[in-house]
């Protein structure tokens, strides 16, 4: 049966290329820092984003989490977006793990949150408060369908932080698909930043692995963080080298994903049912809502037919990668669409 996973693009398999350098990477004791395939990743990073060192870490939240650990002691607080999936889907890690307080507030539908709003919410020199001592941002923005944040939206609440000497994070599970679409070097898009976190393992295709990038005293104290995680990695250039193969030759192709994503998104606004603002999905992340009174058997009828969805009623998501041809996108329209049709009762 044809199957085409729209669920998520962490459903990537590794490109040929990908599994040949896999097979006959160099290897070491990463926790020695010995590994030369890992080095070579994260200075690879590292260079890339602008910063002065890197930490491959297993995921986008293991690097999001050792990245406020590295930065707050417990009892302070982070600002961050109420929709940012720091907050809302990484199991509360560093409230958990670390005793940090996580203060969020309102994104807007881009996922920007408001500088005058980070200005009025910095928290200091008061005991009945948690310190503020991060702040942080997502861009792409997930829950805000794949939307983008120029560097200047990203400059504007720096400067708000950088007053008041806090550093800033970015989540940048997808950064490069916001470097893709604004045609910008990735490293322009952080260059305000103190810290930032890649995923290897989305749209980029590699099969595992995310890239925390900073200051090297910052990611010194990240490594240490990891290391109490349990998270030393030994021979883990295997998979650190389908991670270089992927910043060195999945990058550009972003763009086609976008592509397709914007083919979907006019393809799903016609069918009854549906209700989707193509002008508002940038990326790759399709969001739409559904209007039908049975969406579950609607999720088991599709996939009965290959196509696979993610649906969070009433609002579902599709997600476009380097395994979906734009074939694949027309394929799944028409099974959308009689399906649909044949069983969604308005």
């Amino acid at each position: 049966m044809r199957v085409v996973d729209f669920r998520s693009d962490t459903v990537t398999k590794p490109t040929p290329e990908m599994r040949h350098a896999m097979a006959v990477a160099e290897v070491g004791d990463d926790v020695l820092g010995e590994d030369p395939t890992v080095n070579r990743l994260e200075a690879l990073a590292a260079e890339m984003l602008g910063k002065e060192a890197a930490l491959f870490v297993a995921s986008g939240t293991m690097g999001n989490l050792v990245a406020i650990l590295a930065q707050c002691g417990r009892g302070d607080e982070v600002i961050m977006g109420d929709r940012t999936h720091i907050f809302n889907g990484e199991g509360g890690g560093a409230s958990t793990l670390g005793g940090v307080a996580l203060h969020p507030l309102g994104n807007d539908h881009r996922g920007m949150i408001d500088p005058d709003d980070v200005e009025t919410a910095i928290r200091a020199g008061n005991i009945h408060y948690s310190p503020t001592k991060l702040v942080a941002l997502e861009n792409t923005h997930n829950s805000c369908g794949g939307a983008v944040l120029t560097q200047e939206d990203v400059k504007s609440v720096a400067d708000v932080a950088r007053a008041h000497e806090i550093p800033v994070h970015v989540d940048g599970a997808r950064l490069f698909n916001a470097a893709v679409y604004l045609e910008a070097p990735v490293a322009e898009l952080v260059r305000d930043v103190d810290t930032v976190t890649f995923c290897l393992s989305k749209g980029l295709s590699a099969p595992v692995g995310s890239v925390l990038c900073g200051p090297r005293k910052t990611i010194d104290e990240a490594r240490r963080w990891r290391k109490i995680l349990g998270a030393g990695m030994r021979q883990v250039g295997i998979v650190a080298a389908a991670g270089i193969v992927a910043l060195q030759t999945m990058v550009h192709r972003l763009a086609e994903d976008h592509v397709n994503a914007a083919r979907l998104a006019r393809g799903l606004r016609g069918i009854p049912g549906i209700e989707i603002d193509p002008e508002t999905l940038p990326t790759n992340l399709v969001f739409f809502k559904v209007t039908v009174d049975s969406p579950m058997e609607i999720v088991e009828r599709l996939a009965e037919s290959g196509v696979r969805v993610f649906a969070r009623h009433p609002m579902w998501r599709m997600v476009t990668h380097s395994d979906i041809t734009t074939d694949d996108i027309d394929y799944a329209l028409d099974v959308i669409e009689s399906t649909f049709r044949e069983h969604a009762t308005a």
